[in-house]
């Protein structure tokens, strides 16, 4: 193979992390040739996609996971969520879903980001037509002749040029590579942080996943492993240094008043991290012969736990758009040509719409402080509960099985 062709790849993937590789995974059986083009190095302890937060994984999700043949080695460190449990601090209503009335052995599945991260690596290094490229970045990209370039940079200063007939943004909600391609993207921050970790509760949560809104934004206690706790604590930016400064046993004292007696005492607080809580919206998905997925796309405020999942349904609806094409036209198949990048963006645009207002509203309306508004949320989490088909509406959403799916998440292999 001539040097030229050797840079050359059908799809250029920027970013390595769960939702990239996740990406480059799911592409395997089509035999494209892939490159992924990451930051940073895989052992390095700042690998942010792969660190000790817990991600609930929605039905679809291990649906996908099961088609791609990577289900039993993530199940086997995951913990089910068989009922999910919504309350509003200080007040009387409270909603729930359990598995069995969904008529599902799970809602979903709580796993942690480096157990997840560690089962991508080592199916990843199986791939042959995959090359990843790490530590390395992308800095500069722009249009070819049938393709497109981007300029990598390695170590020592050392770059490389590359050509793909499609370059994939999956390099988060600060996206360089969206920067490059001129596609603009709006971002409110929430003026909150998220802080995470996990804790022992004296009670274990019985495969509960809560949700408790508290005034300074929402907390999720979410079952894992050994009977521990994952909880996502929102607080207030003003708040959140001193929170983080806390001592152990002030920090779970505190911790504990927000969430309440429901389990009994907290203690054996794990280690601490905070990130900040944004709102991002790509202005448009796709470029000349390039497209955005995940947090590149589209960046949620954690509640009601659905980022990552919404960016696995982009992953699997951009392999069926490639894989329909080559079904379609063959092996030459241009799969970075415009009808290809508009089928994927006709099909994200009303998923990520639907997910990016369901999260914004639930943060907006559980924030509101005034009492009238207070007693109405009550009254309509009562009435959740009660009227007929509402929760079963409500859990599909969840489930991430509303809408037309992908062959992945409805767990049908691409091969």
């Amino acid at each position: 193979m001539n040097a030229q062709r050797d840079n050359h790849y059908d799809i250029v993937i920027a970013g390595g992390g769960m939702v990239g590789s996740s990406l480059a995974l799911g592409l395997a059986p089509l035999g494209l040739r892939v490159a992924i083009i990451e930051p940073v190095p895989r052992a390095a302890e700042t690998q942010p996609s792969f660190d000790d937060r817990s991600t609930a994984l929605s039905r679809s999700s291990q649906r996908m996971f099961q088609a791609m043949g990577l289900w039993d080695d993530i199940v086997a460190a995951a913990t089910p969520i068989l009922h999910i449990h919504v309350s509003d601090q200080g007040r009387f209503g409270f909603s729930h879903i359990d598995a069995d009335e969904q008529g599902v052995e799970a809602l979903g599945y709580v796993v942690i980001n480096r157990v997840l991260g560690g089962v991508l690596q080592t199916a990843l290094g199986k791939v042959e037509s995959l090359d990843v490229l790490c530590p390395a970045r992308i800095v500069a990209t722009g249009p070819a002749p049938g393709s497109a370039t981007v300029t990598v940079e390695e170590g020592d200063d050392q770059s490389r040029e590359l050509s793909c007939d499609l370059l994939v943004a999956a390099d988060g909600a600060n996206s360089q590579v969206r920067t490059m391609l001129g596609i603009a993207a709006t971002q409110i921050e929430y003026g909150q942080r998220a802080v995470i970790g996990n804790l022992l509760p004296e009670k274990p949560l019985q495969n509960v996943a809560y949700e408790r809104f508290t005034p300074q934004g929402p907390l999720a206690l979410l079952p894992v492993a050994d009977d521990r706790a994952g909880f996502v604590w929102t607080v207030s930016e003003q708040n959140a240094d001193r929170v983080l400064a806390l001592d152990d046993e002030s920090f779970l004292k505190e911790l504990q008043h927000a969430f309440g007696n429901r389990l009994g005492e907290f203690s054996k607080v794990g280690k601490r991290a905070a990130y900040p809580l944004l709102l991002s919206k790509a202005m448009r998905l796709t470029a000349q012969r390039a497209v955005l997925v995940g947090n590149a796309a589209h960046g949620l405020h954690p509640v009601a736990a659905q980022g990552f999942n919404l960016g696995l349904r982009d992953v699997a609806s951009l392999c069926d758009c490639i894989a329909d094409a080559r079904r379609d036209a063959g092996a030459d198949a241009d799969i970075g040509s415009e009808l290809v990048l508009e089928r994927y963006s006709n099909w994200r645009r009303g998923d990520q719409k639907k997910l990016v207002g369901f999260t914004d509203g639930l943060v907006r309306l559980f924030g509101d402080t005034r009492g009238p508004v207070r007693a109405l949320r009550n009254i309509g989490m009562l009435g959740f509960d009660l009227i007929p088909g509402m929760r079963s509406l409500f859990a599909k959403h969840t489930m991430g099985l509303a809408g037309r799916l992908p062959r992945l998440s409805r767990g049908v292999p691409l091969s």
